[in-house]
């Protein structure tokens, strides 16, 4: 099970009914918090989404509006007590742009701690968040792909794998004692005597996992519709919501609703949020069908919008 909320659905400017850029991925009641532009603070606590559970901080690129909502949370989270490191992601340049928001938080009673992603150390390449950050479940895996914008940025995407029904019956062919089926249900090896029994020794086939992608600020390209392949659901942003717009989109890094709407078509997307909208953009819903026509389970996101991700049976 996961759980999703926009938090800031503005671009450039904040807007009294919208912040800018944010989304936080709930799982066994650890966050993750994608972007932090201003605003993220006021609408997560609307929200009820606790920001001081945060074990991550996943930033796409580093424009204002995607994350000057940062020192005020990071001096928010110390304030509150914790003392529990916390990983901040984010692509080439992660150091050298954090610099600025370090010099305002300077005691903080925690870690921070940086991790640069780049095409080095593995583009889409999936990684185990639990290598990285302990509290996260087996099998939450994430990866990341290219996008096109004005400065170095990147998408992310988010799988929680879900290993094969467990078979009884070969484990206790293989004489596996009851006390350690559960440990093999996780994933873990178990040793039977001097013989190594492993899961896919008493699993079924792996079933289909969950998927949640979030591109960040992007044109329509063929790294995002890679990186958004099958997942069950898309943020994608949708700068602009005239078809008209498209050549102002394409020249500043953005994306139209159409081709929000294309870039999940051609993904095979389950569902499209839409999101980062223009100040230009007053009511969403007024192009809403531009979207719609492509990819007809398009959706307006809205600040503070949320809905839950669960395994099919």
């Amino acid at each position: 099970m996961i759980d999703i909320t926009l938090i800031g659905t503005g671009a450039l400017q904040p807007l009294p009914q919208r912040a800018l850029a944010s989304a936080a991925i709930t799982i066994n009641g650890h966050i993750l918090l994608l972007d932090c532009g201003e605003g993220t603070q006021s609408v997560a606590k609307k929200a009820d989404v606790s920001l001081m559970k945060i074990d991550a901080i996943l930033l796409t690129h580093y424009h204002g509006d995607h994350t000057y909502g940062l020192p005020g949370l990071l001096q928010s989270i110390g304030m509150a007590g914790r003392t529990e490191p916390i990983t901040i992601f984010g692509p080439a340049g992660l150091s050298e742009n954090m610099k600025p928001f370090m010099m305002l938080c300077p005691y903080l009673p925690y870690e921070l701690r940086f991790m640069e992603l780049t095409d080095e150390n593995g583009e889409t390449a999936p990684m185990a968040l639990k290598k990285l950050i302990p509290a996260m479940p087996d099998g939450f895996m994430l990866s990341h792909f290219k996008t096109e914008h004005r400065v170095p940025s990147i998408g992310y995407r988010f799988e929680l794998t879900r290993l094969g029904k467990f078979q009884p019956q070969k484990a206790k062919a293989l004489g596996v004692p009851v006390n350690e089926w559960k440990r093999l249900q996780k994933g873990e090896t178990v040793m039977v005597g001097e013989n190594a029994v492993t899961p896919d020794q008493v699993m079924g086939e792996a079933r289909k996992g969950l998927t949640v992608v979030y591109t960040g600020d992007t044109n329509a390209c063929e790294s995002a519709v890679n990186g958004a392949k099958n997942a069950d659901l898309l943020i994608a942003e949708a700068t602009y919501g005239e078809n008209e717009q498209e050549e102002t989109a394409n020249e500043h890094g953005h994306m139209t609703f159409s081709q929000a709407a294309q870039l999940a078509k051609d993904a095979g997307a389950g569902e499209l949020w839409l999101t980062h909208y223009s100040p230009m953009v007053d009511d969403p819903e007024a192009y809403r069908e531009n979207a719609v026509g492509i990819f007809e389970n398009a959706v307006c996101g809205q600040d503070g919008m949320k809905t839950t991700l669960r395994f099919e049976e």
